[in-house]
């Protein structure tokens, strides 16, 4: 936009704090977004003596600017609505489901199955989140799982999983935030520290295993029970398709994604493969999404499952699907961009951490707390890690300071996927909730609870690593205390009912 940042202080936080609260009150997302910006903006003029009508054209220069930098996002996900409706039309979802269906018929190996794909999906989240909601849905749906407890186990093995995995997006940005304390080498010494991401998997299979819930979502359970199978099974369009029609779109999808990344990021010229996928994700998904339209146009036209013409209007139908999660994401993207570039939210945040004078056994625990507020409040951790992370190092160059830097760094990036898991302007939580066909503010109010129990273990978790400096002992006590806090809930709730 050409505009300098300003430090605008404590109304740095105005913006976020408005665009949250609107949206949790008004149970709408979009206007609340548009609000979050509009007030930035103005706090943005109302600090540098401009008008309210150039408060008015920074939104929507801040929008064009967002869509820009984020084109191959846009493309990428319209591109991967059109491949699943063409898919679904195909016949091919609905062959799965019946072939799935024969081997899944409890809600357990359901839920198991949906978090074991996700796990394996770990290299990039807002792929996980689209393509393992398009290939469990109808399985989900069939054994009564509600679309809130989807979106919950699709959000959950995301983030969480790429944020712990050495080969993803995320484990490059990461390193490359933290060059100073040993790059990757650092990134894997803090997958322990990293309890958010550790814990959410415990609490996701455990939830999994047991078929317990709790709070918002066991509501969301029990009315999808109440339901009945009816509501949930998905008429295909076609009954021609087979399970091949869904599976080697999908395979396609997942081998080139992870060659386009490599090949857009010098790995064919002798970059290092971890290194080449970080370089630019998301082209390289686009273009394992448009290999995988290709694939799926040579094998539905030849064998007459649909002709050209609907085959395209497969596509233009999925990039309508597509536009409610696309308008969302550029809203936020805006609020983002307002928050770290013209009103400098983050300097505020952190500025407020250099000014807490604590002792450094403190430092994981505080750390975990700002960065999951930071996240919350911009929807996005690879902005909060990517301001916090290098304050963190200098934090830590002394000698009382070393003893708790990878300990430090891990809560700052679990303190950073926690606000990113449950903020409702947050890329992934949006995926997630398109990935599952789930409302979107659903999703967050059934989530929230599961997320904030885990964070408030992780924040007891971070006061035993700072005081203790062991992983071990850090990642055993965090799990037993998840585990019995979850039986004791799971005990009140069976006596509540008996």
């Amino acid at each position: 936009m050409g505009l300098e940042m300003i430090e605008a202080g404590w109304l740095s936080i105005l913006p976020p704090l408005i665009a949250i609260t609107l949206a949790l009150l008004s149970k709408e997302v979009y206007s609340s977004l548009f609000l979050g910006i509009f007030s930035g903006m103005c706090v943005y003029c109302f600090c540098t003596n401009r008008n309210i009508l150039q408060a008015v054209t920074y939104v929507f220069d801040m929008m064009a600017g967002k869509i820009g930098e984020n084109g191959y996002m846009i493309i990428f996900l319209v591109l991967l609505g059109s491949l699943v409706v063409i898919v679904t039309r195909s016949g091919g979802s609905d062959a799965y489901g019946q072939w799935a269906g024969k081997r899944i018929k409890k809600k357990t190996s359901a839920k198991l199955g949906t978090a074991l794909l996700g796990l394996l999906i770990f290299v990039d989240d807002g792929f996980n989140c689209l393509t393992v909601g398009t290939v469990m849905r109808p399985i989900t749906d069939k054994c009564r799982i509600s679309r809130e407890k989807l979106a919950y186990l699709l959000d959950a093995t995301a983030a969480p999983v790429c944020i712990i995995a050495p080969i993803s997006s995320w484990a490059v940005a990461v390193a490359s935030e933290v060059e100073e304390a040993g790059g990757l080498n650092a990134f894997v010494r803090t997958i322990p520290y990293n309890l958010y991401a550790l814990l959410t998997i415990v609490m996701v299979f455990f939830l999994s295993i047991t078929d317990f819930d709790f709070g918002p979502m066991k509501k969301a359970e029990a009315l999808r029970e109440q339901a009945g199978p009816a509501a949930a099974e998905e008429t295909a369009k076609k009954k021609k398709g087979t399970v091949l029609d869904l599976a080697l779109p999908v395979v396609t999808l997942i081998v080139c994604a992870i060659l386009g990344m490599a090949y857009v990021g010098g790995f064919f010229e002798g970059k290092a493969f971890t290194e080449a996928i970080g370089e630019n994700p998301t082209a390289g998904l686009t273009l394992g999404t448009f290999a995988a339209l290709l694939v799926a146009l040579l094998l539905y036209l030849p064998r007459r499952i649909m002709n050209l013409r609907e085959f395209m209007t497969g596509v233009i139908d999925g990039i309508k699907t597509m536009i409610p999660a696309l308008t969302i994401l550029i809203l936020a993207w805006a609020l983002g961009g307002v928050c770290r570039e013209m009103i400098g939210t983050g300097i505020f945040v952190s500025n407020f951490v250099n000014a807490v004078n604590l002792p450094f056994e403190f430092l994981p625990a505080i750390v975990f707390a700002v960065a999951a507020f930071l996240s919350f409040s911009m929807g996005t951790a690879w902005g909060t890690f990517g301001i916090l992370l290098p304050i963190v190092s200098m934090m830590c160059t002394g000698t009382q300071g070393a003893a708790v830097l990878i300990p430090a760094l891990g809560a700052t990036l679990a303190g950073s996927v926690y606000g990113d898991h449950c903020s409702p302007i947050s890329d992934t939580t949006i995926l997630a909730s398109t990935g599952a066909q789930c409302e979107h503010l659903r999703h967050v109010e059934t989530q929230l609870p599961y997320a904030t129990l885990v964070a408030l273990v992780c924040f007891v978790g971070y006061l035993v690593a700072g005081f203790t400096g062991n992983a071990w002992i850090t990642v055993t006590a965090s799990v037993a205390l998840l585990l019995g806090i979850l039986g004791i809930i799971a005990y009140r709730e069976k006596e509540r009912n008996r």
